[in-house]
């Protein structure tokens, strides 16, 4: 882990901390409307315990949020197992370079290992290089499958 860097579960009593980091991912990647009573609503569910996922948050010794990662229960039919989905994964700008990512990663991967799926796995958009840089610096196999989306 990150020197100084604690991961855990979010705890209700720091949920809403969290929203604006939430809204701020989501802006990264171009959500023109976000709207935050659906985030508090949607995201509330990933909080432990839950059967849905979990958010993981990266704080510093202060407690301060530097990042978070949203793990969905996840399943294959080829591997016929549960895996797990690290849906998102964002550190604050402040925060960036410091391993923070690396330490919500290498959580998500524990939380995994926990629960005894078997594997995890994540998806970035082709033009964010920086985070593929991580990504590639963490396993040694890239996915080769192609994603599609259907508005329905």
């Amino acid at each position: 882990m990150a020197d100084g860097v604690d991961v855990s579960a979010v705890r209700e009593e720091e949920f809403e901390t969290l929203l604006p980091l939430i809204a701020a991912y989501q802006g990264f990647y171009e959500v023109e409307d976000v709207d935050h009573g659906r985030n508090r609503h949607f995201f509330h569910r990933f909080l432990a315990p839950s059967e849905d996922g979990r958010l993981l948050a990266a704080r510093d010794g202060s407690g301060t949020i530097l990042g978070y990662a949203c793990l969905y229960w996840h399943f294959s039919s080829l591997a016929a197992a549960e895996t797990v989905l690290m849906n998102d994964l964002y550190v604050t700008p402040e925060a960036r370079g410091r391993g923070v990512g690396r330490a919500l990663i290498e959580a998500s991967a524990a939380v995994a290992r926990e629960r005894g799926a078997a594997w995890l796995e994540w998806a970035t958009a082709p033009d964010n290089h920086t985070a593929q840089r991580l990504y590639d610096s963490m396993t040694s196999e890239k996915s080769t499958w192609l994603e599609y989306e259907l508005d329905v």
